[in-house]
């Protein structure tokens, strides 16, 4: 007898993949199982530890037994010290409503996603991107409108290619800069000229801000810095990177005040608060002395530098300067198609285990022919990774 199969799965979970990495994940932890000793430029978190000041915070709120449920968008005085921490670094007008504090950065991008973006709204993301962007844009219903951009150009994102992009289905624009994986800024002119283009059209201009206190070139500058389209523009914003506070799981938004009450209603059927002790700690961060900013940034140069010299070294393989964040993404085309190495997920298995070297392949990010390095580990460690790669490289 015939009978209907019962579907198990939402329809909204097969619009997503698993990611890319998950495969190099898997077999450098089976080296590592095995006693193996890897150099790994995957993670994308500073090697530094968290500033001792932000965890006295956490401790201090511990023992005080702040330890209790908050409000869903965050208590009122770590909201505060936000807005007025991006008010004095980016000349910018929020009040504490206009902020919600996060499970992370990662949960500010996807809430706003899904408070603003519906089936068959168009979100144009640039070419190379990180990994979750994409898959959170289709969970959402949306379609991924890709911006490719041009490696001889430092991957840069211009107005013009901008404008060129949008179409009546445009609903937002995402913007991460400096980006994950190139490191590549947007002008302060293109950046000025995609806010008042995408207020003018009345499209949502989504600014991901995790890595925009690392910034190696010029001043720092948000695009929620032009107030009078600060209407269309929300902030995503991540202690993660700027503190060394990646397991804290600390993020926040800054916008509109409609849709910042829109992600926190999402938020109260989600998550609920951040834990409590987390927000005492990202506080402290925020308010606190920030010279420990400006340190690690110092570091992420001469990191950036030393790593960019030894890939130099390695021939046939090119690479942009990054303007900022904490990776190089370089071009490996000349070794792929090789027998082993067709493509560069399975340069990367390799590069993992022959040298036991951890990357990321670029199809992670969207391009065909990179590998991202992260260099937010110790220069010990770069000169370590980079002699195991070149002589990876000769031998391929």
């Amino acid at each position: 007898m015939a009978t209907t199969a019962t579907r198990v799965f939402a329809e909204r979970i097969g619009r997503i993949e698993v990611s890319a990495t998950m495969a190099v994940t898997a077999e450098a932890a089976k080296l590592r199982a095995q006693g193996h000793k890897l150099v790994d430029f995957g993670a994308g978190e500073p090697h530094f530890a968290t500033p001792q000041h932000i965890k006295d915070a956490a401790i201090q709120a511990i023992h005080d037994n702040f330890t209790r449920y908050t409000v869903v968008s965050g208590i009122p005085e770590v909201r505060k010290a936000i807005v007025e921490r991006h008010a004095a670094d980016f000349g910018t007008d929020y009040a504490p409503e206009e902020c919600v504090f996060t499970t992370g950065g990662k949960l500010a991008l996807f809430n706003a996603i899904q408070v603003l973006i519906d089936h068959g709204d168009e979100v144009i993301l640039p070419v190379p991107y990180w990994v979750s962007y994409k898959d959170i844009i289709q969970y959402a219903g949306g379609k991924v409108v890709y911006l490719e951009t041009d490696e001889a150009e430092n991957f840069r994102i211009t107005a013009d290619a901008i404008e060129a992009a949008i179409t009546p289905r445009t609903k937002a624009i995402i913007l991460n800069s400096p980006s994950n994986p190139a490191g590549s800024v947007v002008s302060t002119a293109d950046l000025e000229r995609i806010v008042r283009l995408a207020h003018a059209r009345g499209i949502f201009l989504m600014l991901d801000e995790c890595y925009s206190y690392l910034q190696f070139n010029g001043e720092m500058i948000s695009g929620a810095s032009f107030k009078e389209a600060k209407e269309h523009v929300i902030v995503l914003g991540s202690l993660s990177k700027t503190y060394a506070m990646t397991g804290w799981r600390a993020g926040y938004a800054l916008g509109p005040k409609a849709i910042i009450a829109a992600m926190s209603k999402l938020q109260s059927q989600s998550t609920s608060s951040t834990a409590s002790m987390v927000q005492k700690a990202s506080l402290a961060a925020v308010a606190g002395p920030q010279e420990c900013v400006a340190e690690m940034r110092a570091d992420y140069i001469k990191l950036r530098d030393r790593i960019l010299a030894r890939l130099a070294e390695i021939p046939g393989i090119t690479c942009t300067k990054p303007e900022g964040a904490f990776y190089v993404y370089p071009n490996v085309s000349a070794y792929l198609g090789r027998p082993g190495a067709q493509t560069a997920m399975e340069l990367a298995s390799r590069l993992l285990q022959e040298a036991h070297v951890v990357s990321v392949p670029g199809e992670a990010f969207g391009t065909q022919s990179h590998i991202r390095l992260s260099y937010a580990v110790s220069h010990d460690n770069v000169e370590e990774g980079l002699a195991r790669m070149k002589q990876f490289f000769a031998k391929l």
